[in-house]
């Protein structure tokens, strides 16, 4: 078996994962710059293994493809055992609940920490999660400014309900309505919005949001 370049492995993961380097450098705890360093000029020559675990959890993939001895591997996604957590990732942005929020920059900043059982309970695949803020007051009645919500990327139908879709460079958090053909109607639960019609290509469907958490 042919072992992966772990620099290169790394620069296609970030890229598939929409993470930049200084980002994923700052979710282990090192300065913006090292992983960069490491990429480009070899230094370090390896991974740190807590680094490396680290980052083999965050993109769901075996230690060995960044550099850890088969002997030494463990799979970021494998099956929890029985009382395990799950960390999935918080990111630094918000979906939009009022008239829209930039999202460019998507690199992890924390994470919120998840019983497995729970998570195979709810058919959630951990590595098709990630937590972000709501902003605005648009879904108000449902979510409020300030929660925190789970968004499921598995690629499944699309179906009405809560999702965080991208127009532009704009996030929204919004109820959707599939109803028309070639057109998703924009929902808000607070009355005081207007409903948005969108052409469905202009509609790029993030997630479903499958949990929230807020403060009382």
């Amino acid at each position: 078996m042919v072992t992966p370049d772990p620099r290169a492995r790394l620069l296609q993961l970030a890229s598939q994962q929409g993470a930049s380097l200084s980002g994923l450098s700052e979710l282990i705890g090192r300065n913006s710059t090292y992983l960069q360093q490491f990429v480009r000029k070899g230094s370090p020559r390896k991974l740190e293994e807590t680094d490396r675990r680290t980052l083999a959890r965050f993109f769901g993939v075996d230690e060995s493809e960044l550099g850890a001895p088969e002997e030494n591997s463990s799979v970021g996604t494998v099956t929890p055992k029985r009382g395990e957590w799950v960390d999935v990732p918080r990111l630094p942005l918000g979906a939009s609940a009022g008239s829209g929020a930039l999202a460019l920059e998507e690199a992890p900043i924390g994470a919120f920490r998840f019983s497995a059982r729970w998570l195979r309970e709810q058919g959630l695949d951990p590595a098709q999660l990630s937590a972000i803020r709501v902003e605005g007051d648009s879904m108000e009645g449902t979510l409020r400014d300030g929660d925190e919500i789970l968004v499921d990327r598995s690629p499944r139908p699309l179906r009405d309900g809560i999702h965080v879709v991208r127009t532009g460079d704009a996030l929204l958090v919004k109820r959707l309505d599939t109803s028309r053909p070639g057109t998703i109607a924009l929902v808000s639960d607070n009355p005081a919005y207007r409903t948005l019609e969108l052409p469905s290509e202009d509609v790029q469907v993030i997630g479903r949001v499958v949990w929230k958490s807020g403060r009382l």
